[in-house]
């Protein structure tokens, strides 16, 4: 039998050594501890499946949140649009700029989108628009400055027009500042073949499998050509492709673009023009067939809900965009209803509105209190 006197160090020792067997041979008491340790151990396994370790940082947890979606159905995750530059309707940042980061960052966003360009020297540059004039306070084309010569301009808050001390970021020193922190996608404005290139400056930051990277597919020949695409960058990185439904009406494509990728998101586009109302059902994409084979390959469902200037309000979001969310303060209208459709991702120009609203209504999972945060980035080499 084995000694009682031993049973006072807690729950797991008490339940691999305070069990008597009369009778029992040595050995066999050896055997059955060895089988109570065991089942304990699978227990234990189940009970913290998606926990956090001590030490991890958040990109990690956030990272196995996004390549399991199957297990986080939920939760809903939310992408800063442009870095994240407004609040309540109010630009309080510079689209794409590391300030926006770091307030997408502290609301608590997994995602933040940011745009690449390429500069008159070859180097990839973080900005929406071919031209400075909008973003900066300089003006001409971004393919036609140097670096040296961009890191002369200073980002703008549009609407505002207040000029920051923030130059462009060179998308290294973008990826720098989010490295384990939380998850960038790009949003490439440049040819496809121009992401091998984006992978390879993440790649020696070792840092490839938090970037997502995009790509929009409308047939099988576009499939076919960004496949190959893909297939020349290799691995270790997450790739998305973007449907919409001006071109692709069912669940069939995405179901063959599942087979061709095996991604862990797709990003999803309810069209809506000026003159029609309010989408119902979310329209063909939105879909429980899409449900279904989100469900089938582990993928999230990615909604946009953000705004294209001189377009009607939610144009991405068969006009259940931010403008209904927060002019309209009509949010379950927004974010509910693309959660209840299926989306697990939504990206936003309001993250904090986002968040606060799911958050509140039971759609976000809080992340384990163990993470440990990641230091702010070394931007010394920012001036």
């Amino acid at each position: 039998m084995i000694s009682a006197s031993i049973c006072e160090a807690g729950f797991v020792h008490w339940a691999v050594t305070c069990v008597a067997y009369p009778g029992l041979h040595p050995v066999g008491a050896i055997l059955m501890r060895t089988i109570w340790l065991n089942l304990l151990l699978a227990a234990a396994s189940v009970l913290f499946t998606g926990s956090a370790s001590a030490g991890e940082t958040r990109a990690r947890q956030i990272l196995d949140r996004f390549e399991h979606a199957n297990q986080w159905r939920d939760h809903v995750m939310v992408a800063a649009h442009r870095a994240g530059s407004l609040q309540a309707r109010k630009t309080l940042f510079a689209e794409n700029s590391i300030a926006a980061l770091e307030a997408s960052i502290a609301l608590g966003a997994e995602i933040v989108e940011v745009d690449v360009r390429r500069t008159k020297d070859g180097q990839f540059v973080v900005m929406h628009d071919s031209w400075l004039d909008r973003t900066t306070n300089c003006k001409g084309e971004v393919i036609k400055r140097t670096v040296a010569e961009l890191k002369t301009c200073r980002l703008v808050i549009e609407g505002t027009g207040a000029v920051t001390d923030e130059p462009v970021s060179t998308l290294r020193e973008m990826l720098m500042a989010t490295k384990d922190r939380i998850l960038i996608n790009i949003d490439n404005k440049l040819d496809v073949d121009s992401l091998a290139g984006m992978i390879a400056v993440a790649r020696d930051l070792d840092m490839a499998e938090q970037v997502i990277v995009k790509e929009n597919l409308w047939n099988p020949a576009r499939i076919t050509t960004v496949k190959a695409a893909m297939g020349a960058i290799g691995s270790g990185f997450q790739f998305m492709p973007i449907i919409a439904d001006d071109a692709v009406r069912d669940a069939g494509f995405a179901e063959k673009v599942s087979g061709a990728f095996s991604p862990r998101a797709v990003e999803m586009i309810n069209w809506r023009d000026g003159a029609e109302t309010l989408t119902e059902t979310g329209g063909p994409l939105f879909s429980p067939r899409m449900r279904a084979a989100a469900i089938r390959g582990d993928w999230h469902i990615w909604a946009n809900t953000y705004a294209i200037v001189n377009k009607p309000g939610g144009f991405l979001a068969g006009g259940r965009g931010d403008e209904l969310a927060v002019f309209a303060s009509l949010p379950r209208e927004t974010y509910g209803f693309w959660a209840e459709r299926g989306a697990t991702i939504i990206q936003t120009d309001e993250p904090k509105a986002a968040i606060e609203w799911l958050a509140a209504n039971g759609y976000r999972v809080p992340y384990s209190a163990d993470a440990r945060p990641a230091e702010p980035a070394n931007t010394a080499s920012i001036n």
